[in-house]
């Protein structure tokens, strides 16, 4: 029999890195998630990943048990990663931030695509340049 879900949780933590510490700890707590658990095993699961923040979904049941999906980083963020930078342009029509190239564009598109609603790797590059476009960065 399946067991009753009582809650989802979307939380975004530091790959490698979460601690019990705010903001982590108490959204988990009111979830009831064993939080020492459930550090231990996200840092388990993304340490090949430090660098990148990770959104993950926990799903809690009835029983205080849990399971999680980790989910790609955001688009901004794996664009900024690639220009090596620390955040976009606050007015992203006036003022560039940097320039991705087509390769660069491929790569994040590709890490993309098992959250995207495409599997097709144009279509992913289109959802990943408009991003970039909202960020002040051009694509060559």
């Amino acid at each position: 029999m399946a067991k009753k879900i009582v809650k989802k949780v979307k939380v975004t933590a530091p790959a490698g890195k979460a601690t019990p510490a705010p903001p982590l700890g108490p959204t988990l707590g009111q979830a009831g998630v064993n939080i020492g658990d459930f550090t231990k095993k996200f840092n388990e699961a993304t340490k090949g990943m430090m660098g990148d923040m990770i959104p993950v979904v926990i799903t809690v049941y009835e029983d205080r048990t849990y399971d999680f999906v980790l989910k790609t980083p955001p688009t901004s963020s794996l664009i900024l990663k690639a220009l090596g930078k620390e955040k976009g342009s606050g007015k992203p029509n006036t003022s560039k931030v940097g320039t991705l190239s087509k390769a660069q564009l491929k790569e994040i598109a590709t890490k993309k695509i098992p959250d995207l609603n495409t599997d097709n790797v144009e279509a992913a590059m289109k959802v990943v340049a408009g991003t970039a476009r909202q960020m002040g960065v051009e694509v060559k």
